[in-house]
C-alpha cells in the first residue's frame, strides 16, 4: 500500500525545517546551544563580563578607536591607534580636522594653516608637526586623545546597574554579548564572544558617543617626525588672534579644535 501525505502538511514539515535551521544559525530555538563555538563569557554574569573584558583590554599591547565622542560641550570623530608609549591618528572636530601624534610624552599636532586661524604664525605651521610642550594649557586636553589608558577608562565604564542582554548579537562579522548600565540609560558595552573577550564597541550613556574599538594587540609604527617636519615653538603653541578663552588671553588653538577639552570628561 502506498503512503500519501498531503501537499499541505509536506509543506508545513519543510517550512518547520527551514526555520528551525534558521534558529539555529542565530544560536537560538530547535535545541540549539547558543553557546557553542563562544568563548564561553556569555554565560557570566553581567558583572563579571565586565570584568573579564577590562581585563582584556588591559592587557592588551595596542587597540584601534574610530567612533563619535561627545566632551566638553563638542562632537569629535576619531580614528585613532593607541598603545603603551603613545598614540597617532585623526581627530575632527566641527570646524577643523588635525592629526595627533605622541612618542612617550612627546606631544606632536599637525594640521593645515587654517587650523591655527590668525595666528602670525599659521603660514609657518600648515602641515607640519608642531610640538606640543608640556607646560602649555591644551597639552593636558590634546594628550588624553592619544591615551590608551584614558580612553579606555572612559569608554568602558558603564554608569548604573549592569545587565546583559541574552540575545546575542554581531559587532561586524563578531558575534557578542552586549552588556547595558542602568537599562542602556548609562551605556551599552559589546564583549566578544569569540577569542579573547576584547570590547568592540562603546555606546556611551546620553548620546555622548558611539565608537568601536579593534585590532586589539596589533603593533603599529610609533616614531618621532624628523627635524625637517617639526616646528618647535618652545615653552608655549604659537596663539591665535581675538579668540577669547574665558580667561581674557589668547587660545593656543582654534575654537572647536579641542581647546578646552578633555575627553575623559562628557
Amino acid at each position: 500500500m502506498t503512503a500519501y501525505f498531503p501537499v499541505a502538511r509536506l509543506r508545513r514539515a519543510a517550512f518547520a525545517g527551514a526555520l528551525c535551521a534558521g534558529l539555529a544559525v542565530t544560536g537560538t530555538g530547535c535545541g540549539a546551544d547558543p553557546d557553542e563555538g563562544t568563548n564561553g563569557v556569555g554565560k557570566l554574569s553581567a558583572d563579571k563580563i565586565a570584568g573579564k573584558a577590562k581585563e582584556a583590554a588591559t592587557a592588551a599591547d595596542a587597540v584601534h578607536l574610530s567612533g563619535t565622542l561627545v566632551s566638553g560641550g563638542g562632537t569629535f570623530t576619531l580614528d585613532m591607534r593607541l598603545g603603551a608609549d603613545g598614540g597617532s591618528g585623526e581627530v575632527k572636530s566641527k570646524e577643523n580636522t588635525f592629526r595627533l601624534l605622541r612618542v612617550g610624552e612627546q606631544l606632536y599636532l599637525k594640521a593645515d594653516a587654517a587650523f591655527w586661524g590668525r595666528s602670525d604664525s599659521a603660514g609657518k605651521l600648515g602641515d607640519k608637526y608642531v610640538k606640543v610642550p608640556e607646560k602649555d594649557p591644551s597639552y593636558k586636553q590634546f594628550r588624553g586623545f592619544t591615551d590608551m589608558d584614558v580612553l579606555l577608562g572612559v569608554l568602558l565604564t558603564l554608569d548604573g546597574k549592569v545587565a546583559k542582554n541574552e540575545e546575542y548579537a554581531k559587532v561586524g562579522h563578531t558575534r557578542a554579548v552586549q552588556l547595558t548600565g542602568d537599562q542602556g540609560k548609562g551605556g551599552k558595552l559589546s564583549v566578544s564572544l569569540e577569542g579573547t573577550p576584547y570590547p568592540l564597541l562603546m555606546e556611551r550613556a546620553g548620546g555622548a558617543g558611539r565608537v568601536e574599538l579593534g585590532e586589539w594587540g596589533k603593533t603599529f609604527p610609533l616614531e618621532a617626525p624628523t627635524q625637517d617636519e617639526t616646528v618647535d615653538y618652545g615653552s608655549q603653541l604659537p596663539t591665535t588672534k581675538g579668540q577669547n578663552t574665558g580667561g581674557g588671553g589668547s587660545s593656543p588653538a582654534p575654537k572647536g579644535s579641542g581647546q578646552g577639552s578633555d575627553p575623559s570628561k562628557p
